[in-house]
């Protein structure tokens, strides 16, 4: 364990083998293992909001799985575009290090999300809204993907010294990896658990329009009156 957490201590602060630069040798077996292990423990806090009542226990595990698979699987989907489109734009060669950038950023994301829950566990306890909590870990997941670009800009900061059109990559995989995340997102709920409906690991009527059920959400809530 203390080699995971040193690990852990040279991603944070970008020293040693995490260091831009440094030799790529294990650097991407702990970043996998971080995007495990975090997004588990933050998944889990996620579906306390109903997980913690007798007879739904089962949902925390579901959960618990289900965050690091939305982030591994909606970067599977998006990493065959994102190596093309550096191909026809001349960056084949550099595209070991660009994909080491992408996935410290999925790291850091899932520690970002490991520091928020216990804000989550804070919100779950003073509110009893199931659509507020969804629109809040939505919130929570922003703030973890606007920490994560620090992460990536300094792995990318030497390829867009190297090659400025590097920088219109990054736009795209931010703009792509959004798109795809919240749709993955919608095809694998529930995350968090409605306190009236079963626990399951999948919603029998996964496919659908998520930004439509998003836009829906938000509307709602806007409509609700404030109380003080």
């Amino acid at each position: 364990m203390s080699g995971f957490r040193r690990a852990l201590h040279e991603f944070l602060r970008g020293h040693g083998r995490f260091a831009p630069g440094a030799p790529h040798a294990g650097r991407l077996r702990y970043l996998l293992l971080f995007v495990v292990v975090f997004g588990c423990f933050y998944g889990a806090v996620m579906a306390s909001y109903t997980g913690l009542v007798p007879g739904r226990y089962l949902q925390l595990l579901y959960v618990g799985l289900k965050v690091p698979l939305l982030l591994l699987a909606t970067f599977a989907v998006c990493l065959p575009s994102f190596f093309v489109v550096n191909a026809v734009a001349g960056l084949a060669s550099d595209f070991r290090e660009a994909l080491h950038g992408v996935v410290a950023a999925q790291a850091c994301v899932t520690v970002a999300l490991a520091a928020l829950a216990p804000v989550t566990t804070l919100f779950y306890l003073t509110n009893e809204s199931y659509s507020l909590a969804i629109l809040f870990n939505a919130a929570m997941f922003t703030v973890a993907a606007v920490s994560a670009q620090r992460v990536m800009r300094r792995y990318y900061g030497p390829l867009i010294a190297r090659a400025p059109r590097h920088r219109t990559m990054l736009y795209f995989w931010f703009f792509f990896y959004a798109l795809v995340g919240i749709q993955m997102g919608w095809l694998l709920r529930p995350f968090i658990g409605s306190p009236q409906a079963p626990v399951e690991f999948l919603r029998p009527d996964a496919w659908g329009n998520a930004y439509e059920v998003v836009a829906r959400l938000i509307g709602r809530f806007l409509r609700q009156p404030l109380r003080w």
